[in-house]
């Protein structure tokens, strides 16, 4: 599995998963929409990690620059 996930995209994938939760726990998203919130930021949260995206696999990108 090769990394396809820049600095810059892991940053903004750390920000968004901090930004769902924190909106999902203030009651913005409830329901559905909150663990579907919370869902997406795990998402984020796990490929910000691991730095390498399914769907930017897929799609033949990469944010990463070649090591």
């Amino acid at each position: 599995m090769e990394k396809n996930v820049g600095f810059a995209d892991t940053l903004i994938r750390l920000l968004l998963a901090v930004v769902l939760v924190v909106m999902t726990i203030a009651g913005t998203f409830t329901g559905t929409a909150g663990v579907i919130a919370f869902l997406l930021a795990v998402i984020f949260l796990v490929t910000a990690m691991i730095s390498w995206c399914p769907i930017w696999y897929t799609l033949g990108i990469r944010t990463r620059k070649q090591d």
